[in-house]
């Protein structure tokens, strides 16, 4: 009876984790990833000269042992572009965020005026800033506005105003709905109700996402100077061009304490908030 049970046992349908036809499936997925990473790795390095690849470590080597030691009195000459680098992060923040709340606004489909209307041409500006890269938004308004700070500070802004929109809209349509109704049964009008039942739900996400925006922004910033638009950038593109690599090194040394900085303050300022 035993040896019965255990036939009965060991005869029945075998348990495995996927289906042929799922096995079939992944094999043929990573045969196409496969695939289009060699048709890509053949697209990318057509035009690769092989011969600097292979130089390039003693290129490296050659350049990082004229990199040492940093070019310290050449410190004095870049407190001006940190301060203009700070200030385009700052300034740009502040332009992007008056633009980019009532674009929250209406992007929102429980605050816009019209969800057939309204909420695209809204969402279409928010896609069209986050889509182009803040340098490319500088080499565009340097040749409408010419080189300089202002070039940065709206380059900043409008790289901005879709990071800000997006994440305001959507802790706009994430609000707690009773409270609104609470607010409308009083018989308020629109404006109180977006005065005393919305905005004070969003202000701490606002805070966050601007304090994270002004810390990504400055690190942005930092290299907008590559392109004419100011700050540090500028002052790093002018010594990659006579080859004065000590200064350089000041130059990433003085970047890399102001990221730090600005990571602590915007952890910390976060941190308050929420």
């Amino acid at each position: 009876m035993a040896q019965t049970s255990s036939e009965q046992v060991t005869s029945g349908p075998v348990w495995r984790k996927r289906t042929t036809r799922q096995e079939l499936a992944l094999w043929l997925g990573w045969l196409v990833l496969i695939a289009f990473f060699i048709f890509c790795w053949q697209v990318m390095t057509k035009t690769t000269i092989w011969a600097f690849v292979y130089d390039a470590p003693r290129q490296a080597l050659d350049i990082g042992s004229r990199m040492f030691p940093p070019r310290w009195e050449y410190l004095p000459n870049l407190l001006e572009p940190l301060w203009d680098t700070i200030a385009i992060a700052t300034l740009g923040t502040l332009l992007a965020l008056f633009m980019a709340v009532p674009v929250a606004f209406l992007a929102a489909r429980n605050t816009t005026p019209s969800t057939r209307f309204v909420r695209p041409v809204a969402l279409l500006i928010i896609v069209s800033s986050r889509s182009i890269n803040s340098l490319i938004w500088a080499l565009l308004l340097v040749a409408i506005i010419g080189p300089g700070v202002m070039a940065g500070i709206v380059a900043i802004a409008f790289r901005s105003i879709g990071f800000v929109s997006k994440l305001l809209y959507e802790a706009i349509e994430e609000i707690d709905a009773v409270q609104v109704e609470a607010v409308s049964a009083t018989g308020a009008s629109k404006a109180q109700i977006m005065d005393y039942a919305v905005v004070p739900q969003i202000l701490p996400a606002f805070a966050g996402i601007t304090v994270f925006r002004w810390d990504i922004n400055i690190r942005e910033s930092t290299v907008l100077g590559l392109v004419g638009a100011g700050g540090l950038g500028l002052r790093l593109q002018e010594s990659l061009n006579v080859l004065a690599w000590p200064q350089v090194t000041l130059i990433f040394i003085l970047i890399l304490i102001t990221v730090l900085v600005s990571e602590w303050v915007s952890a910390k300022v976060r941190h308050a908030i929420i």
